[in-house]
C-alpha cells in the first residue's frame, strides 16, 4: 500500500519528459517516438468507432502529467479526441452524456497500456479551454502547448491537512449513506462528487496543475479513495435493488 510520501513523491518535478514516451530533438525540444504516436492514433481511431456516431475530429491531442515534468508511474495517457459540439446543436447536452458514457464503458471495458502507462480517452469540446500546460496534438505531430519545468514547491503538512479533511467527508458520506434510502443516498453522494469536481476545476482556473485543490483530487484518486466512493456507490445501488431470497 503506498504511503503518504510515496504519494507525495509523484508530485515532484522530473529533469526530463518520459523518455519512453518522448525524444529529444536537437534544440532540446520533444517529439513524440513515432511508435508511441502510431499506436495512440490507432487507438483514438478505435475509440471513435466506439462512439457509434460520426463526428469530424479536429484533433487528436495528448495532454495531462506525462506530457509534461510532473509525470510519475501514477500517470495515465490522457488521449482528447477533439470535436466540436456545435455540430449537435440543439442536442450538445445529450451528446455530452452519451460520449462520457461511452468513454466510462470504453476504459472500463478495455485495459489498454501504452509502455505501462493505462490510456484514458475523453471527447472534448474544442470550446473548451485547455488547463494543462503541456498540450500535444497527436494527429499533427507538435506541441500547442510546449509544456516547461516550473519550480514547485509543496507544503506537506498542508497538502495532508487539506487531503485528509476530504477523507473524512468520503467516509462521513459513506457511513450515513448506508442509513438513507436509494435516491436520497445517490443524491448525497452526488453532491460531494460535484462539490470536489468543482474544489478542483477552482485550483486549476487559478493557480493551474500545481494548485493544492488540484494535488487533493489527484492524490485522492492515487490513494483510491475516489475510487472508494465510487465502488461504494455502485455497490450500494446493486444490494437496494437486488432481490433478496426468503430464508
Amino acid at each position: 500500500m503506498k504511503t503518504f510520501d510515496d504519494i507525495l513523491s509523484s508530485f515532484y518535478i522530473q529533469n526530463d519528459l518520459n523518455e519512453e514516451i518522448w525524444e529529444k530533438t536537437y534544440n532540446d525540444s520533444y517529439v513524440m517516438r513515432p511508435p508511441i504516436r502510431d499506436i495512440l492514433l490507432e487507438i483514438a481511431n478505435e475509440f471513435v468507432d466506439y462512439l457509434g456516431y460520426d463526428i469530424f475530429v479536429l484533433d487528436v491531442v495528448m495532454t495531462g502529467s506525462l506530457a509534461n515534468y510532473n509525470w510519475s508511474d501514477f500517470s495515465d495517457i490522457d488521449l482528447h479526441i477533439m470535436f466540436d459540439f456545435k455540430e449537435t446543436g440543439e442536442q450538445k447536452d445529450l451528446f455530452s452524456d452519451l460520449f462520457k458514457l461511452k468513454k466510462t464503458l470504453f476504459n472500463s471495458t478495455h485495459d489498454i497500456k501504452v509502455k505501462s502507462f493505462d490510456v484514458e480517452l475523453y471527447v472534448q469540446d474544442t470550446n473548451e479551454p485547455h488547463v494543462s500546460t503541456g498540450v500535444y496534438s497527436v494527429l499533427y505531430d507538435k506541441w500547442i502547448e510546449q509544456p516547461n519545468m516550473e519550480d514547485v514547491k509543496i507544503n506537506k503538512e498542508f497538502l495532508e491537512q487539506k487531503v485528509n479533511s476530504w477523507i473524512d467527508k468520503i467516509d462521513a458520506i459513506i457511513e450515513n449513506s448506508k442509513d438513507e434510502d436509494l435516491i436520497t443516498a445517490n443524491e448525497m453522494i452526488n453532491k460531494l462528487k460535484e462539490k470536489l469536481k468543482d474544489y478542483r476545476n477552482s485550483g486549476l482556473k487559478q493557480e493551474g496543475e500545481y494548485s493544492y485543490e488540484n494535488l487533493v483530487f489527484k492524490f485522492l484518486r492515487r490513494n483510491g479513495y475516489i475510487q472508494k466512493l465510487f465502488d461504494f456507490q455502485n455497490e450500494l445501488m446493486d444490494d437496494r435493488l437486488s432481490l433478496k431470497e426468503a430464508k
